[in-house]
């Protein structure tokens, strides 16, 4: 198949959506399928508001439809709810294009979290937006059960992967973690209000806390939190490093729909601390590799103790090549019942 894949996240952004589409295109192509992709990259744009960092297209639904059109695909994705994604919602069934999309983001509760619009306003947009679409996919059996109860179409699982030839172990650690005592509590991501990373930089621990990523709220937290390594942005080449070096993975997020980072983490034998939320409940399944809890300084104490052999077993479970499998399978299944529904109406 010849997939067209229309997102307002992608390179140079660096976030998990642009990972999971990245990774999924890779290993898609391995499996003989061919892929375009229609990004900001290809418009004039615009800062995000309170997120310089990303930009926004500036564009119209004739112009995304142009791009679809001209790719002439087999499907066509839509992965995000952005400006792009609305254009080719908008686009496709006016043109007699099927299209899929997926749920990467917790919007609602990143919106709430930066300005006073409640999550409900949110979410009745982005269910009437996936509405038209022939198929939602999702990450995890606990976003597609919350999203079923909000009034969404049931979503079809889509399971994310890790690359085991990147993230694994390495024995030397960064140079500029040098002479930090031990032990090593890490977080990597953006740095933003959403990430919930105060509650993590907080906490009472023993050691070093270290923090790898950037964003909006970096400044402030830096100059709150002086005794903690913030190190930067890291390319993904980079980072098995840091990964290695961490005693103890530390996810404070109670947003994020997956959280791609703590495989990443596992796959270089760290193990995790986390609140048990949606993302690590469905990371974590083995007591072994991690440690969710409401208390995440006993959290992140307890994962001390936890194997780095059991952390990496864990995280090979995630394929990239199987995550590809998975979703071009819910595309066929998704077009297959569109055209029914079609035929017999």
């Amino acid at each position: 198949m010849k997939i067209c894949i229309v997102t307002d996240a992608w390179r140079p952004q660096v976030n998990g959506v642009v990972v999971t589409l990245s990774n999924l295109i890779a290993a898609g192509e391995k499996l003989g399928h061919e892929f375009v992709v229609i990004g900001p990259d290809q418009f004039p744009t615009i800062a995000a508001p309170s997120y310089p960092e990303i930009r926004l297209a500036l564009t119209t639904a004739k112009a995304v439809g142009e791009l679809i059109r001209a790719h002439r695909p087999d499907h066509v994705h839509i992965a995000t709810e952005g400006p792009l994604g609305v254009a080719a919602s908008y686009w496709c069934p006016r043109n007699g294009e099927l299209f899929t999309t997926s749920y990467h983001t917790r919007f609602p509760e990143y919106v709430e979290a930066r300005w006073p619009i409640p999550a409900a306003w949110s979410y009745a947009a982005l269910k009437k937006f996936h509405a038209g679409s022939a198929g939602l996919m999702v990450a995890t059996r606990t976003l597609a059960d919350d999203l079923t109860a909000r009034g969404f179409q049931p979503p079809m699982l889509w399971p994310r992967g890790v690359d085991q030839d990147l993230f694994r172990p390495v024995d030397v650690p960064p140079p500029e973690l040098e002479g930090l005592p031990r032990p090593f509590f890490l977080n990597c991501g953006r740095v933003a209000p959403e990430k919930n990373i105060e509650a993590f930089l907080e906490l009472d621990l023993p050691g070093s806390k270290i923090v790898v990523g950037d964003g909006p709220s970096r400044a402030l937290l830096q100059a709150r939190f002086p005794e903690t390594r913030f190190v930067g942005v890291k390319a993904r080449h980079e980072l098995a490093p840091y990964y290695s070096a961490a005693d103890v993975f530390v996810f404070p997020s109670r947003t994020d729909t997956f959280g791609n980072v703590m495989i990443e983490a596992l796959a270089c034998g760290a193990p995790v601390a986390a609140f048990p939320v949606p993302g690590p409940i469905d990371v974590i399944t083995d007591p072994r590799v991690g440690v969710l809890s409401e208390d995440l300084r006993a959290a992140c104490l307890a994962a001390l103790a936890l194997s780095r052999d059991d952390c990496r077993a864990h995280a090979a479970r995630y394929s990239w090549a199987e995550s590809a499998r998975i979703f071009i399978d819910n595309v066929v299944r998704a077009r297959f019942a569109a055209l029914a529904r079609q035929a017999t109406a």
